[in-house]
């Protein structure tokens, strides 16, 4: 008798099958924290694995750079005994990505990052700019800008340290 070596979840909600995490998952925690879909530039390279036999998560999958060059993002299950993979991530050419352009007026991402938390929201630049230039983003329509480094088109960056 031939088994799978994944099987799809059963009902949307548990995102498990057999005890399992859902490679899906880890997936959405990717794009969720990059900003950016499965091959788009800032995203994941490609899909996890679907052959992945991870420990049922309870908990909410966690993601944050690793490394310096923040080409890969690892994703932690944080229960008691959990476990991490390490996606990569699909990065511009420098060239390219410095001749890109945020415009004034130009729908963004804005991500607030900090020790052990992401927060993420929509927003509108309020001026134009390059890849890693700092410019002001507005996240609400009478909300003040804030100050936000462009991280590529379409999503800027609010450190908190």
């Amino acid at each position: 008798m031939f088994l799978p070596l994944w099987t799809p979840a059963i009902g949307a909600a548990s995102g498990t099958a057999a005890g399992f995490t859902d490679p899906q998952e880890i997936d959405r925690a990717v794009s969720s924290f990059t900003g950016a879909q499965i091959g788009e530039i800032g995203g994941a390279r490609g899909p996890a694995d679907r052959r992945l036999k991870l420990a049922d998560c309870t908990a909410p999958l966690t993601a944050r750079w690793h490394g310096q060059r923040e080409s890969t993002v690892r994703v932690d299950c944080p229960d008691a005994g959990g476990w991490h993979v390490f996606i990569a991530t699909k990065s511009a050419p420098a060239i390219e990505a410095k001749a890109r352009m945020v415009k004034r007026g130009d729908p963004l991402t804005v991500v607030v990052r900090g020790r052990g938390f992401t927060v993420q929201r929509t927003g509108e630049a309020m001026e134009n700019g390059s890849v890693g230039d700092w410019i002001g983003v507005r996240t609400a329509l009478k909300a003040s800008p804030v100050r936000a480094r462009i991280e590529r088109p379409g999503l800027v960056i609010i450190p908190s340290y």
